[in-house]
């Protein structure tokens, strides 16, 4: 495959008139990048071509990346804030091509199960099932945590020149970091840490316990986790430049509420938590005795999209336990709610339409 690629490219010179010598300089760059499975990118003439966008309009983002995002802050589940930085569309336009065309093919760790196709947080929790011990640790501000020259040199590594590099790393970045919010920062960290997934995973095996990672959380699971291991591995994190979130770092033995990435992993199989299912079925309840617009009105509901955030929620618990009845006649109340919000919307318009023609 990769020979033909190179007479493609071989051809492609010939016929561009260009003379044997600066063919054959170019085309060792080429091999070293169908190695790789890496796309051939000559220079920033030809990324631009490539991903479609203007030169000037590119040039702007690899030299003032931070321009082109929009911050904005949600709140974290533990408390607190987290910053957010979304690309224009521009930038992630240049984003996705990176991730669709170099990034996705990349090998990562098994452990890693965050951003991974075929992977989820349904894997990742089904890896530390009926497990008498859990220990979960949390990677310290992870995506900024990543510098541009850990990104830079990912690239040079696949064969690409230091420009190219250079170019496609600052792309990815901002203000000399990866960005919380880019497309391309959850998959690059899958790349970049496989390494430290290796490091950990071998050291999980000696203790006979599982191990996973799902972006910044770390999971382990066994018969028996000593406490030492939470210093040994904080030393090994520490090693390869990131920190522990140390308020966040848990050890559960003989627990009977084991939660990973939102799910129950306490029996032989995955269940939605306990406080999610009574939270939930205590606002259905209350829908059923009062009825939605008293519910709504009573408990100072403001969001136009609650029905559907509590049929999203129902949908999660039916994906993990697909036969609960609580769930299955939940979505037969709030569907039939909305159905009748719908034709209610549709009567008021209808009649509306009536009183305009007569007037």
């Amino acid at each position: 495959m990769n020979e033909a690629v190179v007479k493609t490219w071989r051809k492609h010179f010939e016929r561009r008139g260009i003379s044997r010598e600066l063919i054959e300089s170019y085309l060792p760059y080429i091999q070293k990048l169908c190695k790789t499975s890496s796309p051939v990118i000559f220079e920033f003439e030809h990324l631009s071509l490539l991903i479609g966008v203007e030169q000037h309009e590119l040039r702007k983002m690899v030299n003032a990346p931070h321009a082109f995002y929009r911050s904005f802050q949600i709140k974290k589940r533990s408390g607190g804030l987290r910053k957010i930085c979304a690309p224009y569309p521009s930038m992630l336009m240049c984003q996705d091509w990176i991730y669709n065309n170099i990034l996705i093919n990349k090998p990562v760790h098994s452990a890693a199960h965050g951003f991974v196709p075929g992977r989820s947080i349904f894997s990742n929790a089904s890896a530390h099932l009926n497990s008498k011990c859990l220990m979960k640790m949390d990677l310290k501000d992870f995506f900024p945590s990543i510098p541009i020259n850990w990104v830079v040199n990912y690239f040079l590594s696949l064969g690409y020149a230091d420009n190219v590099s250079f170019y496609l790393a600052a792309l990815c970045c901002s203000e000399g970091r990866l960005v919380q919010g880019s497309s391309t920062s959850p998959y690059l960290t899958n790349i970049l840490l496989k390494n430290l997934d290796e490091r950990i995973s071998l050291l999980a095996k000696s203790y006979n316990l599982n191990f996973t990672r799902y972006a910044d959380d770390l999971t382990f699971s066994g018969e028996y986790i000593p406490h030492k291991l939470i210093g040994v591995v904080t030393k090994i994190i520490v090693q390869y430049g990131l920190a522990v979130n140390d308020k966040k770092t848990r050890l559960q033995i003989g627990s009977n509420q084991r939660i990973v990435t939102g799910l129950s992993v306490a029996g032989s199989m995955l269940a939605v938590p306990r406080t999610f299912k009574r939270d939930l079925k205590l606002e259905l309840h209350f829908i059923k005795k009062y009825g939605y617009g008293s519910h709504v009105s009573k408990m100072k509901i403001r969001n136009p999209y609650y029905i559907e955030s509590l049929i999203g929620k129902l949908n999660f618990w039916l994906q993990v336990e697909p036969s609960n009845m609580d769930a299955l006649s939940g979505i037969k109340l709030l569907k039939g709610i909305q159905q009748g919000e719908i034709s209610l919307l549709q009567r008021s318009v209808g009649d509306s339409d009536q009183l305009n023609l007569h007037a």
